[in-house]
């Protein structure tokens, strides 16, 4: 069974490619996501890894949380179920009296 980990702290270079060969070291990963803003395409600084083996997921975050990578100490730990958003309308609005 798979398991989905957050991982924070990343530096801004940090691509999906080189987020998966990271943890590819520790097992199988299904997939690396680097999260980048919308609008200007930079990295957030966070991602996510899905990883084949909920095994494989403990021992990545066993070895890797608080690793340093491009000058940074990483958070590993496990994702946490996306919260539902609520729709947006695009805008603020006020009600006017």
């Amino acid at each position: 069974m798979a398991m989905k980990l957050y991982v924070g702290g990343l530096a801004y270079s940090v691509t999906d490619k080189e987020l998966e060969t990271l943890f590819a070291e520790q097992g199988e990963v299904v997939s690396a996501t680097v999260i980048k803003d919308r609008d200007s395409g930079q990295s957030k600084g966070f991602g996510f890894v899905e990883m084949s083996d909920i095994k494989q997921a403990q021992e990545a975050i066993a070895n890797l949380n608080g690793k340093e990578i491009g000058g940074r100490s990483i958070t590993v730990n496990q994702a946490r179920p996306q919260e539902e958003r609520r729709p947006s309308s695009g805008g603020s609005f006020r009600k006017s009296y």
